[in-house]
């Protein structure tokens, strides 16, 4: 039986809300509705807050065979969620997050590096 893709929105809303509205992958603030609360609270343009839109993230991709399942979603930020799949070389997303969190930590990644209370 092929795979078909369905909504992903009730199941990124239970990552978003076990993750406490992080990312998976740089572990920063996302907004899914609306990025004025995000905006105002860290005082950034909502321009800079596009890459930290929620997105629901197959781990397995669904290209390789991953399912639409609560096991396999998490919420990720649009930034790493387009990066990890444009990378030339195949990665897990436990080596993605690695990569994510040494760049964030010297000062790359996406830019932006924001205090989570």
């Amino acid at each position: 039986m092929a795979n078909t893709r369905k909504s992903l929105k009730k199941l990124r809303s239970i990552a978003y809300s076990k993750q406490k509205g992080c990312c998976y992958y740089c572990e920063q603030p996302m907004w899914t509705d609306d990025p004025l609360e995000l905006s105002s609270k860290y005082e950034l343009p909502l321009s800079k807050l596009k890459r930290l839109k929620c997105t629901g993230e197959h781990l397995v991709p669904f290209k390789d065979g991953g399912s639409s399942t609560k096991k396999n979603i998490v919420a990720a930020c649009l930034y790493c969620n387009q990066h990890r799949h444009r990378r030339k070389t195949n990665s897990t997303p436990k080596q993605f997050e690695k990569i994510v969190l040494h760049r964030l930590r010297h000062g790359g990644w996406h830019g932006l590096r924001l205090v989570v209370n």
